[in-house]
């Protein structure tokens, strides 16, 4: 099994778990994950993704349009070789389908068998979940970039700068044509975790109408990676949420965050 834990500072870290010889667990650092997990999927840093396939018969994943998900792509191409029991309307998407024929391998047919979920941790695969951990995946990325190239000083890091604000405001997020429902108690579990202002609102309340979150700016500012970018990097990007936030007229958002985020600067 691979396992990937998350430095504030230097992003994914990989290991390889195994069972010793006496049964124990042993964790073993290694590089071989690189080889996907740092490249064009993720932004040339360490990282982490989620990814959409057309697989066979067998489980196995096609090599041609194989993509990378996250809250910017369309409905219908996510999930591709993902199991995903949901509600979510008419709204095609590429999930609990193979391409039966080798002469087309991007032809999905909808599986018609009843799937099992015995041997698995959960019965569910909530669409909900899914689609909260495929705007972090790419987060994830977002911030590690920007503070790799921060702190090695390699050329302007105004385009990376921009790239994050622009994520974390959701501006090319793919609406949802009809709402989703989740099937597991992660749309009540994820939000409770708050903060939430004097008025009760938090940035981890979702929507599911027409889009992922009621408040679009990504929950992530809360994280660890985040506070650990440098403070004159980190002091840029709240300058641009703040003008892109009155830009957009949401000082509702505005509200949430000074209530509930720490050290914010004199500007906010």
């Amino acid at each position: 099994m691979e396992v990937a834990a998350i430095d504030p500072v230097r992003g994914p870290i990989f290991y390889t778990f195994a069972a010793g010889a006496a049964g124990q667990p042993i964790l073993t650092r290694g590089e071989t994950c690189l080889h996907c997990h740092q490249g064009s999927s993720t932004q040339g840093v360490p990282g982490i993704f989620i990814g959409s396939v057309f697989p066979n018969s067998e489980g196995m994943p096609a090599r041609s349009k194989a993509i990378i998900t996250d809250h910017r792509t369309p409905f219908a191409d996510r999930w591709g070789g993902w199991y995903v029991n949901a509600a979510h309307g008419e709204q095609p998407d590429r999930a609990n389908a193979v391409a039966p024929d080798p002469a087309s391998p991007e032809d999905l047919q909808k599986l018609t068998m009843k799937f099992s979920p015995a041997g698995y941790l959960s019965a569910t695969s909530d669409i909900v979940a899914l689609m909260t951990f495929e705007h972090q995946t790419q987060m994830t990325n977002f911030i590690t970039r920007l503070g790799w190239k921060a702190r090695i000083a390699e050329g302007s890091i105004d385009s990376d700068l921009e790239a994050l604000v622009r994520y974390m405001l959701f501006t090319d997020e793919a609406p949802l044509r009809e709402p989703i429902e989740g099937v597991s108690n992660f749309t009540k579990t994820f939000p409770e975790r708050g903060p939430r202002d004097s008025l009760g609102r938090s940035l981890r309340d979702f929507d599911l109408q027409t889009r992922l979150f009621r408040y679009p700016l990504s929950y992530m500012i809360y994280s660890r990676a985040f506070d650990a970018l440098p403070i004159p990097v980190r002091t840029r990007v709240y300058r641009r949420l703040r003008e892109e936030l009155a830009a957009r007229n949401r000082l509702d958002i505005v509200a949430i965050v000074r209530a509930t985020k720490k050290d914010l600067p004199d500007f906010w």
